[in-house]
């Protein structure tokens, strides 16, 4: 196998990610040291929430949300066809479908994730001059774990409804 088809997008967004994040780790312990608490767990991360909403790549806000809607339509009708629960009602009934749905999720949603997770990270860099791993890991997934679970039960649920109601 040659380094160039081992070069994929995947791959090296989850590198630089695993780069930022690891040099990142010495001023957040720093910070955790100074403040006596992690970044994530003090106030001054719900002060600086609204400042990513205002500040460079506010765009991500609008983009990473729709790219997870749209994966998210994509799964939730290939649910329907499939017969499958809704995605959030199989996550929470569906013992023996649980693992399988999250799996296939992380499958379809990792690299986006990764992307997230280092735009987060550049924007804390941007805005607050310092970046913050723990922070970077919640508020990256959450721009797409929640746009992606409810347009897929959602769209799930439609398809369901639109083939009932042509096929009566």
């Amino acid at each position: 196998m040659s380094w160039k088809s081992r070069l994929t997008f995947q791959n090296v967004a989850f590198v630089l990610l695993l780069l930022v994040l690891l040099a990142a780790i010495p001023s957040s312990l720093s910070y955790a040291y100074h403040h006596g608490g992690f970044y994530i767990f003090s106030a001054a991360f719900l002060r600086d929430l609204p400042k990513r909403l205002t500040g460079p790549g506010r765009f991500r806000f609008v983009l990473q949300p729709a790219a997870a809607i749209f994966l998210g339509i994509r799964a939730g009708i290939a649910d329907a066809r499939a017969s499958r629960p809704p995605y959030i009602l199989g996550l929470v009934r569906g013992s023996s479908q649980r693992l399988s749905l999250v799996k296939e999720a992380v499958a379809q949603l990792s690299t986006l994730t990764a992307v997230a997770i280092l735009l987060d990270a550049i924007s804390q860099f941007l805005i607050l001059r310092a970046i913050f791993p723990g922070a970077a890991l919640v508020v990256g997934p959450v721009l797409i774990a929640l746009p992606y679970s409810l347009s897929r039960a959602l769209s799930n649920r439609w398809a369901v409804l639109r083939s009932r109601a042509v096929n009566p």
